[in-house]
């Protein structure tokens, strides 16, 4: 029987280092040069280049592909507990090679691109020469691929792509958009033309109109129709990935709520002896480790099986995630009092971000009704009125197990008797 819940001590030795670096290294670059990790100044090249080369030296940069594609081949488990550091620092995803939405669309090029793709988008997209973007849902359609409209039309020696997609994260930013259309996953150059950024969207998240957009046709990644199968690929592991990070964010939180908890004093006495405050502290601390171990537990079994067959796993970190990090930033917002409502600490942002990590990657309820539907596969309907468990119905079939005894000792079926009359006088 193996169960263990320890760290190889090699690995610790490296996520020790992470942690060390990233408080050393990655916050102060956050704090002075926000931005910087992206930025083709090479003065902040000159900053930043070399902390990723200490991550190359180490064996950690791009931590979630396999070996033979670049990374170090770690698995989602290993992956997981790296994320729980990472998650703290803005930049630290990308200063490893590790940033959405880069990785879900280099596990895309991994899985399904051609040689020439790998060779045209893959390697530039790990080396961080290009920054690409995932263009899915629709203003009319949300995350829904059955009310998507955009759709690519083959002329000739080319793809016509023409539609409307709406929260493309970082797209204004990036060199590549992965445009999933009705028909297939199109790579399209940021700057096509026909590719129009509309100004009212929102800053981050951009909308973005397609309008008669002319790709070659090898810009087709994987086969036509394929988009379903791709996009849900590329969906699992950027869920699964996103509540590892979150655990970070909560535990962040966690650390400010109970280190403010000793630091002041109301009506007396120090914050932390007030019974309120030690709910607030009990139920986050029972909701991060519960949620930890969904998403290692989930992780482990990706890992010895896959996305595929963890899909319900990983549908339950998703939304719980997001009521995990909502429920705890919350409750250290109030412990932080005043403070904690302000963007002087990054509280406000985990709590603001809450509602968008209930919605990316396909809403919450869409989620839950997953596992629910999944969960109940697994049962069956009990036949007749009452349920299994109905213990008149169990006890007359538990009394059958003793028929020969009853039959050869009278007395023992009398006291049979005298205690079913009794749990019966009992109600």
């Amino acid at each position: 029987m193996a169960w263990d819940f320890s760290t190889e001590p090699e690995f610790q030795e490296q996520l020790d280092w992470v942690d060390q670096f990233c408080k050393e290294e990655i916050e102060p670059l956050d704090l002075v040069f926000p931005g910087a990790v992206r930025s083709k100044d090479p003065k902040m090249k000159a900053i930043v280049d070399p902390l990723k080369q200490q991550v190359k030296d180490r064996g950690l940069w791009a931590i979630f592909l396999d070996k033979e594609l670049g990374g170090p081949g770690f698995g989602q488990l290993k992956l997981a507990l790296l994320n729980e550091i990472l998650g703290k620092y803005g930049s630290a995803p990308n200063i490893f090679g590790c940033a959405a939405p880069n990785t879900g669309n280099m596990e895309l090029l991994a899985a399904y691109g051609t040689e020439k793709q790998k060779k045209d988008w893959l390697e530039p997209l790990m080396n961080q020469e290009l920054w690409s973007a995932y263009s899915m849902t629709e203003p009319q359609g949300g995350s829904d691929p059955n009310l998507f409209k955009t759709y690519a039309t083959r002329d000739g020696n080319e793809w016509v792509i023409n539609g409307e997609k709406w929260f493309t994260s970082a797209g204004l930013g990036s060199d590549l958009l992965f445009v999933m259309c009705t028909n297939g996953i199109f790579v399209v150059p940021t700057k096509t033309e026909g590719v129009e950024f509309m100004p009212e969207g929102p800053r981050a998240h951009n909308h973005i109109r397609y309008n008669e957009v002319r790709v070659p046709l090898d810009h087709l990644l994987g086969p036509e129709n394929g988009a379903k199968v791709l996009a849900q690929r590329r969906l699992g592991g950027g869920r699964i990935h996103h509540a590892m990070r979150a655990i970070a964010s909560c535990k962040k939180a966690f650390d400010m709520m109970c280190e403010r908890a000793l630091s002041r004093e109301a009506h007396g006495k120090v914050i932390g002896e007030h019974q309120m405050v030690q709910q607030a502290i009990a139920d986050s601390y029972a909701e991060i480790n519960m949620l930890r171990l969904l998403v290692l537990w989930t992780a482990w079994t990706i890992d010895n099986s896959s996305t595929q067959e963890s899909r319900t796993q990983i549908a339950a970190c998703k939304y719980t995630a997001a009521k995990t990090l909502r429920e705890v930033s919350y409750r250290a917002i109030h412990v932080l009092g005043s403070l904690g409502t302000t963007d002087l600490t990054p509280l406000q942002a985990m709590w603001a971000g809450a509602p968008t990590m209930a919605v990316m990657d396909g809403v919450d309820e869409v989620h839950k009704v997953t596992v629910a539907r999944n969960v109940l596969k697994d049962y069956r309907p009990h036949e007749g009125v009452f349920p299994t468990e109905y213990i008149p119905h169990k006890r007359a079939e538990a009394r059958k197990k003793y028929a020969d005894m009853f039959a050869a000792d009278p007395e023992l079926a009398e006291q049979a008797d005298r205690m079913a009359r009794y749990m019966a006088a009992r109600g």
